[in-house]
């Protein structure tokens, strides 16, 4: 064999002196086979480092790969990594494998990656959905017994799991609690795009506190951005108006890095910031991070757990499962608003 080729069945084959069919008996556990074949084919794959095209084999028999395909938007973002690391946990004892790629946000992006794994004949599919992408080209694939479960955000064109975090109530709750500490100008600063499920989720939460307060909604103290540099550029817009916010909302994790960032460049220690989603080292920033948290390690468990009944043949309605948040007052949170001189 050429130190250059991956050793084939064949190979094996030659090795034991046997033929390829018998090779595969032994490894599928298809058919008869003496115990000393099996012990010389076995030795015979281990020392030629043999490894068993399993895609392969379960399209020519027809069933489905081991492995679990899960699309997310960005593989850099910790929330979403610390979700597939829930989902990789929860599935490893059924010995099913975790693939996953980015969509990068981008409907065709992810239609195109969802066909590569639905082309390993995979045995669930997971997305986090692209704002824009039409899911009803999986309503076959969902007909004849593939679970699909939407994570994150609802899919749409097809009526099937989805498992989101309270984005509404917990935006509430953080909006809430820097109203209570006396803030009256409170900055939104949210992802985009605006139609992204999660941002018009949490920019509803920020309204309603606000009206529950009885304080007006303010456009001027709204604004969006994708990356932590666009959120400190926000930021410094906010903070540049002629009646700024005394504190700032941050719609998720990234945001919140390009606003602490910038209040740091500046030195403004006297704005009070939440952010939605927790984030790395939040306690070591001075002061320390307020957030309201999302439970990422729940919402991958309840996600892989769903697929996994719906494999093993749960036919139950469609559902959505939503996964609560809660707040974590740490310090940034709860600086009163600024006495302006004079007062």
């Amino acid at each position: 064999m050429a130190a250059n080729r991956r050793p084939t069945l064949a190979d094996v084959a030659r090795e034991v002196g046997v033929s390829a069919k018998t090779v595969s008996r032994v490894l599928n556990e298809d058919g008869p086979a003496s115990a000393q074949t099996r012990e010389q084919v076995l030795a015979a794959v281990a020392k030629l480092g043999f490894q068993p095209n399993l895609m392969a084999r379960n399209i020519r028999v027809g069933g489905p790969d081991t492995t679990i395909g899960l699309v997310i938007p960005d593989l850099g973002n910790p929330f979403f990594g610390a979700v597939a690391r829930s989902i990789e946990d929860t599935v490893r004892d059924r010995g099913l494998t975790l693939l996953m790629g980015s969509s990068a946000d981008d409907p065709g992006r992810e239609r195109a990656l969802t066909d590569k794994f639905l082309a390993r004949r995979i045995s669930i599919l997971l997305v986090v959905p692209s704002v824009g992408a039409d899911h009803s080209h999986l309503k076959t694939h969902r007909v004849t017994g593939l679970p699909v479960v939407f994570i994150d955000r609802p899919g749409v064109g097809l009526a099937t799991d989805s498992v989101v975090s309270s984005n509404r109530t917990g935006a509430h709750d953080g909006v809430a609690h820097l109203i209570a500490h006396g803030h009256r100008r409170i900055g939104f600063v949210g992802d985009l795009p605006t139609k992204l499920y999660t941002r018009r989720e949490r920019l509803a939460g920020y309204r309603a506190a606000l009206r529950e307060a009885g304080l007006p909604y303010d456009r001027s103290l709204v604004s969006n951005a994708h990356d932590q540099h666009g959120a400190s550029a926000v930021t410094s817009q906010l903070l540049g108006l002629e009646d700024p916010p005394t504190a700032l909302f941050a719609g998720n994790n990234i945001v919140a890095l390009g606003i602490v960032t910038e209040l740091a460049r500046i030195h403004r220690k006297d704005v009070a910031v939440v952010a939605f989603d927790d984030v790395a080292l939040a306690e070591a920033l001075e002061p320390a991070l307020t957030v309201v948290a999302q439970d990422a390690e729940e919402i991958g468990r309840t996600a892989a757990t769903t697929a996994l009944a719906r494999l093993d043949g749960d036919r139950a309605r469609a559902r959505t499962v939503t996964v609560p948040t809660r707040l974590i007052v740490r310090g940034s949170g709860e600086r009163s608003p600024a006495v302006p001189q004079g007062s």
